[in-house]
């Protein structure tokens, strides 16, 4: 779809949107261009009223029953099973636990234990610290048993060897947008006879995602972008089904034991996904996302993406007009190979998003010069994405403003 040439273009546009609909269930402040849907989604009415009922409806009179009465307990597979068409995975293969660090420690130590003779993890350089951290840290707890090789995105493929029992990569690159071919990486790390752990943080929402389809062994994400569960929702891990019973997490806690209850002295994991679980988990957050993926029962993630592409060209093709703007684009050029998020570098990047806030158009900063813009197609409409790119423009005429409203801190 070729994007709309002008701001009539736009409103036509919106007005025949298959999503349009959907905006309504957002809370969104009047006057706000929200463009950092990619660090954290906005907040849907459904998610205010779970959250109310679980606290003056269940928790409030239920008491402790409410973990029998209201179906606690059984929740992280429930939004286990919401997530999983979403990224092309069976209702038993998804588990909504914990944090995605968390949840990526427990894989790769699963992975770690059942390795064979190999030694090495692969992983991407410059992919999102966080992960490479965790696998650093596994490395240490290993004693020098495996190692961590990092390596730039153009020798990911090559690198796979028959030392390598696990590939640990991030779909959606979270600097650049930049995608990973899902299914041919997966191919060539099994050719290898190496495992496969695909964090899909900046994907899952945003793109058809067939996990499944790919063969891949697990994967890890968060819920609080894409899917607006809100700061700090619990993140949602994927094993594939034949190898769900086949290892154990490194991470053993009381609730993936196989009788929780029973409150015996030794470790006997919980058949299926039900041994990725850890602690309690906090069950408040859990009605958040609870009613955010409430939204996603009647959406086609076609849909999603089409807008997705043609919001983000539409924005790219506004910037590269603005006459010396100094950006440049940092993500790909070809829609196909790009996620959800525009980035574009500029000298004065932390200025120039802190001035944009200050119009109502937020954006990010990621050091040392890249501004990102984020597409988020269930609430963004076109004339959003041509009112932040004339005020932008707007921005760009005139001096930079210096004042300090706080860099968004989550990725």
């Amino acid at each position: 779809m070729t994007p709309p040439a002008s701001r009539a273009d736009c409103e036509a546009c919106d007005a025949r949107d298959p999503l349009a609909r959907i905006r309504d269930e957002f809370l969104i402040k009047p006057g706000v261009i929200y463009l950092d849907g990619n660090s954290l989604g906005a907040l849907t009415r459904d998610s205010v009223a779970r959250t109310r009922t679980m606290l003056e409806e269940q928790w409030g009179p239920d008491l402790i029953s409410s973990w029998n009465v209201h179906g606690w307990f059984d929740l992280p597979h429930r939004l286990g099973a919401k997530i999983a068409p979403l990224i092309g995975a069976a209702a038993d293969e998804v588990l909504v636990a914990d944090s995605t660090s968390v949840n990526l420690f427990k894989l790769a130590s699963a992975a770690m234990m059942t390795r064979g003779a190999r030694h090495r993890i692969l992983t991407e350089s410059g992919n999102f610290p966080t992960d490479i951290y965790v696998l650093q840290g596994l490395a240490a707890l290993s004693g020098g048993a495996i190692e961590i090789i990092t390596v730039p995105r153009s020798e990911v493929a090559a690198r796979i060897d028959d030392a390598t029992f696990l590939v640990v990569l991030t779909h959606v690159h979270y600097k650049t947008a930049e995608l990973f071919d899902l299914q041919a990486i997966t191919e060539r790390a099994h050719a290898q006879g190496a495992r496969i752990l695909w964090d899909l943080s900046h994907s899952v929402g945003a793109l058809a995602v067939d996990i499944g389809a790919a063969q891949a062994e697990f994967a890890v994400g968060c819920t609080y972008k894409y899917l607006n569960g809100g700061p700090g929702s619990p993140a949602f891990l994927y094993v594939r089904r034949d190898l769900q019973d086949a290892i154990r997490p490194g991470l053993a806690a009381w609730m993936g034991h196989a009788a929780p209850f029973d409150f015996t002295d030794d470790y006997d994991p919980a058949p299926g996904m039900a041994r990725y679980r850890s602690g309690t988990p906090s069950l408040l957050a859990f009605a958040a996302l609870d009613g955010a993926l409430g939204i996603w029962d009647h959406i086609d993630l076609r849909d999603v993406r089409r807008k997705s592409e043609v919001l983000s060209e539409l924005f790219i093709a506004r910037v590269e007009a603005l006459p010396g703007s100094g950006l440049v684009l940092a993500s790909p050029r070809e829609a196909a190979r790009r996620g959800s998020h525009v980035a574009l570098t500029h000298p004065r990047g932390y200025e120039l998003m802190q001035a944009l806030i200050a119009r109502g158009v937020i954006g990010d900063f990621r050091a040392p010069d890249i501004v990102r813009f984020g597409f988020a197609p269930l609430y963004l409409r076109y004339i959003d994405v041509w009112e932040a790119v004339t005020i932008l423009g707007e921005v760009l005429a005139g001096p930079l403003d210096h004042a300090e409203i706080g860099r968004s801190a989550v990725t």
